[in-house]
């Protein structure tokens, strides 16, 4: 399709000009008049009649959006439109995990960049803990696939074009394990993740973090962390200067932090669960029934954005309850939900979705400017961001108007990714087999656990007793086959689940399987476990690794691999040893297989009860209940 541009396009002609061959449109003399017309107020416009359109806008990423509605309306036949969106918030985008091993690659930053200047998201977070450059500290994000500031520098330029504004997310107090690991740097360290507090040697280190990390970036906002810091002042500080409680710690070390930032000229935001956990007589950071000491109000400053994260409520009251608490200190939060990539190959969409609406409708309602989508890589990081985008959508449509059409929501995941809403919950379907609710809102993640668990061990065996697992993936691998090779740019996307899916269809319940002939002296039956099955799941696991480290290398880059790695050669040595192990049993070079004379325990006591099949995050208790690594005390 040709479109002729007609007015002012300076501003915009550089980031249309990398979306010609991503929406297939040439910018052309002989094409489809567009005037484009900049405006002061924010609503934004498109319009076509007589067969010229026109876009009215204010903001730069506001005009991709418009653009991106006006070609999919010409791509659809239709002879005359006008539509009109009022944003909703100032700033609303995802949060990018860089720090849990996949480092996203430039070009495929870019990519993701240009998915939301067309969605209409102005704002991505770049959560850091230790992957960015900072002088004279050279294991700070060693061999972790660190950026440069040449590369953040470059990111921050794509985005520019598009006006979506990038912005550092770093830790200046705990989640720092990855980088306090090292013996050289042990004069920061508190505990495995905290840092040690009045000591100056760490506020240097501060400062360094902080000039080093914004440096690259055009934005004066940084967030500074400070979640989750259950251990703050109970390692090294305890030894050396006593108990101190948690709060007069946080409180004097947030002020020297935001000392710093104002000196540099920046805004800083930070999350708030650590100010109501230590609220909360239960300890639950965003309890409903949480009230607010005064001297916590009074004592947390007034020159910090607090930011409150939730990710798997559905309720809206919840949402709108914790949201007025924390108008308690004086100014409007700003709001982080999640899309669930993280801890699985699936993506939680049946949770993620309604967890959305809820939170945006209630953030809407109480005034909330602010929004950000967390994306997420615990243990890992097995799937990827660019699974979210389904997600990513439901935030953008819920950006520009007051309640969602899901009919317009359907066509603009189709028009901006290329791919159907129904495919993109295939994704859901890995982690929802029989024994799972649809919508997986108790949260279960079998594509994780059902694959590296061990045959031999069986830790998750009894909780898919009864349930034809088998069946049900063999079915979802031939229907996420049946979607593939549409020839759109994210069709590798479904690889790995098609492959992950093949493989559970023999693996899922094989550990039931090899005990159940195992119990009955079946050696018929054990013979065809050890001869046909297991090499056919070693084989197709190996199609299932290449498919995996293929779209790896494609999204990220390499550091952090070796992890994803590790896993699969342990499960095919696992399996080479259970063959071994059954075929010493039938040629009775043993009496008994001890792993298989042990009694199958449910690997979460209850879950039989509910309608999960449980969950675990960590790899290392799915693959071994024995000791992995011996964990040393916190300091």
């Amino acid at each position: 399709m040709n479109i002729k541009l007609i007015g002012d396009v300076s501003s915009v002609i550089s980031g249309l000009s990398q979306l010609q061959k991503e929406l297939r449109f040439t910018i052309s003399e002989e094409g489809v008049p567009l005037i484009i017309e900049k405006q002061d107020q924010v609503k934004l416009s498109v319009s076509y009649e007589a067969g010229e359109g026109k876009i009215m806008y204010r903001d730069q990423v506001h005009f991709f959006r418009a653009f991106s509605l006006f070609l999919d309306k010409l791509k659809r036949k239709q002879s005359s439109f006008r539509i009109e969106e009022e944003p909703q918030f100032s700033t609303i985008g995802p949060m990018f995990d860089l720090s849990r091993n996949a480092v996203l690659k430039i070009d495929s930053f870019k990519d993701m960049i240009r998915k939301l200047a067309i969605m209409g998201l102005n704002s991505a977070m770049l959560y850091m803990e230790d992957t960015y450059e900072i002088q004279n500290e050279p294991y700070f994000g060693y061999m972790r696939g660190r950026y440069s500031q040449a590369e953040l520098k470059e990111l921050d330029d794509y985005a520019d074009q598009y006006g979506i504004e990038l912005i550092p997310c770093i830790q200046t107090l705990a989640h720092l394990e990855e980088f306090l690991k090292w013996s050289a740097v042990a004069h920061y360290k508190d505990t495995r993740g905290a840092l040690l507090l009045e000591n100056e040697d760490t506020y240097s280190l501060i400062e360094n973090m902080i000039t080093s990390v914004t440096a690259p970036f055009r934005s004066n906002r940084i967030h500074i962390g400070m979640d989750e810091a259950e251990e703050l002042g109970r390692g090294v500080f305890l030894n050396k200067n006593g108990y101190k409680p948690r709060f007069e710690l946080m409180a004097t070390h947030l002020e020297r932090v935001l000392e710093i930032v104002e000196k540099h000229g920046l805004e800083a935001m930070m999350w708030s669960d650590m100010f109501l956990k230590l609220a909360s007589t239960s300890g639950d950071q965003y309890s409903a029934s949480t009230e607010i000491p005064e001297y916590i109000i009074e004592q947390t400053p007034k020159n910090v954005q607090l930011m409150y994260w939730q990710y798997n409520a559905t309720d809206k009251s919840h949402y709108t309850e914790i949201l007025k608490k924390h108008k308690a200190f004086g100014r409007t939060p700003a709001f982080a939900g999640g899309i669930w990539v993280w801890n699985t190959f699936a993506t939680n969409y049946g949770l993620s979705l309604q967890a959305t609406t809820a939170a945006l409708s209630a953030c809407k309602e109480e005034g909330v400017k602010d929004v950000y989508v967390t994306l997420w890589g615990d243990d890992g990081y097995e799937n990827n961001p660019f699974n979210a985008l389904l997600g990513l959508q439901l935030y953008a449509e819920h950006a520009y108007s007051v309640e969602v059409n899901m009919e317009k929501f359907r066509d603009r995941v189709k028009f901006c990714t290329g791919l159907e809403e129904d495919f993109f919950m295939l994704l859901n379907a890995l982690d929802t087999p029989p024994g799972v609710e649809e919508n997986n809102k108790e949260q279960t993640n079998p594509s994780k656990f059902l694959l590296w668990q061990d045959p031999l061990l069986g830790l998750f065996d009894k909780h898919i007793e009864g349930y034809n697992v088998q069946n049900y993936y063999e079915r979802l691998s031939l229907e996420i086959k049946s979607i593939r090779n549409h020839g759109e740019t994210l069709d590798y996307l479904f690889d790995v689940p098609e492959k992950l899916s093949t493989v559970l269809s023999l693996k899922a319940d094989v550990g039931i399987r090899i005990k159940k002939a195992y119990d009955e002296k079946d050696i018929k039956g054990l013979n065809r476990l050890a001869e046909e099955e297991l090499p056919e799941i070693s084989a197709r696991l190996e199609d299932l690794r290449m498919a995996h480290r293929n779209q790896w290398f494609k999204i990220n880059k390499p550091f952090g691999w070796e992890v994803i790695d590790i896993r699969y050669g342990g499960l095919k040595n696992r399996i080479d040893t259970t063959v071994a192990r059954i075929n010493d049993f039938v040629e009775e070079r043993i009496e008994h297989i001890e792993e298989l004379e042990q009694e199958r325990l449910y690997f979460v006591p209850g879950v039989e009860e509910s309608t999960s099949l449980g969950w675990c995050s960590y790899y290392y208790r799915i693959a071994s209940p024995n000791v992995f690594f011996h964990v040393l005390p916190i300091y």
